[in-house]
């Protein structure tokens, strides 16, 4: 089977969609990764989807993504008393180490390393930044604050910290017990949350040892400020809206937005753009037309991914969802000035063969009669180099390993095929142009562009490029242009 856009849909499984049906029906509706939350969901329901979507991937004959999120340190207040109290605009409160039940003038927060980081002056957000405070003086085991934004405050509300590098570890001790468990279980990407620094990329790649892909959740201002390290040691990026919109102001995430989605197209890692993309959808069959615009703007700027959170986990119009946002992808690529757009954001290859050979495929692909670019790849490389360039014309990328046909799923533009192991060129020639008419790339008459590295199964050796007829028998009379 055959998408008809480039962008992919990643749909995060829940307790609306935790069926093997339901979860063959996302599939088919356009839903090219899956997304299992580790913050909700038992070992053994995330075993149980996991099993489901191999089964679905085996019957559909398509490799599919599977992204696994973990939880991150969530900083959340103690509890009250009265369950809850309302502060005040202008009104002292005090956060301590005291596991008595709080009230209106205080409440336990059970991080003393946070409570250590704060400074005189810095802001505390609650419940999603619906309550603001401002501390105004602290020690190690407290800190006093005074209210700036008022509303009700309740037991274990979450709190943002948006201007302290907090000393925390993005790996919880429940982050890498399910870092584990999803790893072993064989999931093919890695969401971290709560990123701040580059080191905690790093970390959690010493524990995963390779066992999937890793992607740097953007939600934090820390984040943004190191951003350019942080994608040097990921994998990939999602650009997650929701905290990183209570911890910075609003308008700040459109142009922060666009920034992350150009850097990484620059360097060819997948960035999905995540949060609230069709919110209503959750008890609205239709989107509202600001959702729509959303995504559209996420496509128009080339991110590899949109992402469906609570709308496909535990809405009431999964299918709904998932192919609205297909639809609206399949309008924005049909667009002539969508392809105005991702040209003129296109940035230079950097100085080396692999990227030459890449360049000179789309070059030829857009200048010539060719139907797809095909690209042969072991680790990877050559195919992300390929959708790096976001061609007009389709790209399959042919593979001899399940696994990383599987990662490539997430990246725009890509058809993956696994396919047998070649050692000769004229080999792979004839597979490309056998995939090309199995997938509907192309018929008699048609050209493709194949790309791949020689030796093979060497990552990053992309070297050659030649122009195949998709009609097999001129292959072999030697009638290749």
């Amino acid at each position: 089977m055959r998408r008809k856009r480039n962008v992919k849909i990643v749909a995060t499984l829940g307790p609306a969609s935790s069926s093997k049906e339901m979860i063959d029906n996302l599939f088919m509706a356009g839903a090219d990764v899956f997304r299992l939350n580790m913050s909700h969901g038992s070992h053994d329901e995330i075993r149980a989807r996991h099993a489901f979507i191999r089964e679905i991937e085996a019957e559909r004959g398509r490799p599919i993504a599977i992204l696994a999120d973990l939880q991150g340190p969530k900083l959340r207040c103690g509890t009250f008393a009265n369950g809850s109290e309302m502060l005040e605009e202008g009104a002292p409160f005090r956060f301590d180490l005291d596991k008595t039940p709080g009230d209106a003038r205080r409440v336990n927060l059970p991080h003393p390393e946070i409570l250590q980081a704060l400074e005189v002056g810095s802001n505390l957000l609650i419940n999603d930044g619906k309550l603001r405070v401002r501390v105004t003086a602290r020690g190690d085991d407290f800190a006093e604050t005074v209210v700036e934004v008022g509303g009700e405050i309740s037991n274990r509300k979450g709190v943002n910290v948006p201007d302290v590098v907090l000393p925390l570890a993005a790996l919880s001790d429940k982050d890498r017990t399910d870092l584990e468990f999803v790893c072993e279980l064989g999931v093919d990407w890695l969401a971290l949350s709560f990123v701040q620094r580059a080191a905690d990329v790093t970390e959690a790649r010493a524990l995963v040892k390779g066992r999937a892909a890793i992607v740097a959740k953007i939600e934090k201002p820390a984040a943004v400020k190191a951003f350019d390290d942080i994608l040097a040691a990921s994998d990939g990026i999602m650009v997650a809206r929701g905290d990183l919109g209570v911890e910075l102001p609003v308008h700040a995430l459109p142009p922060i937005q666009k920034r992350l989605v150009r850097a990484c197209r620059n360097v060819g890692k997948p960035v999905i753009v995540a949060t609230q993309m069709m919110e209503s959808m959750i008890t609205s069959p239709v989107p509202t037309r600001a959702e729509v615009s959303d995504v559209a703007q996420a496509i128009y700027e080339g991110a590899d991914a949109v992402m469906l959170s609570a709308e496909s986990a535990a809405g009431d119009y999964p299918i709904e969802a998932v192919t609205t946002m297909s639809n609206v992808a399949e309008s924005v690529e049909a667009d002539t000035i969508y392809r105005q757009v991702i040209e003129a954001s296109r940035t230079p290859a950097r100085h080396r063969v692999a990227d030459a050979i890449t360049v000179a495929a789309r070059e030829v692909a857009e200048t010539t009669d060719v139907s797809a670019i095909a690209c042969f790849t072991h680790s990877g490389t050559t195919a992300l180099l390929a959708a790096r360039e976001r061609p007009s014309v389709p790209i399959i990328a042919l593979t001899p390993l399940m696994r990383t046909a599987r990662r490539l799923a997430l990246s725009w533009g890509l058809h993956c095929v696994v396919t047998e192991e070649v050692d000769r060129f004229k080999k792979a020639v004839v597979l490309a142009v056998r995939a090309a008419r199995a997938y509907g790339f192309g018929v008699d008459g048609d050209k493709i562009v194949v790309t791949a590295g020689v030796p093979f199964n060497t990552p990053g050796s992309t070297n050659i490029l030649r122009v195949a007829p998709v009609q097999e028998e001129l292959i072999f009379a030697g009638e290749v242009e």
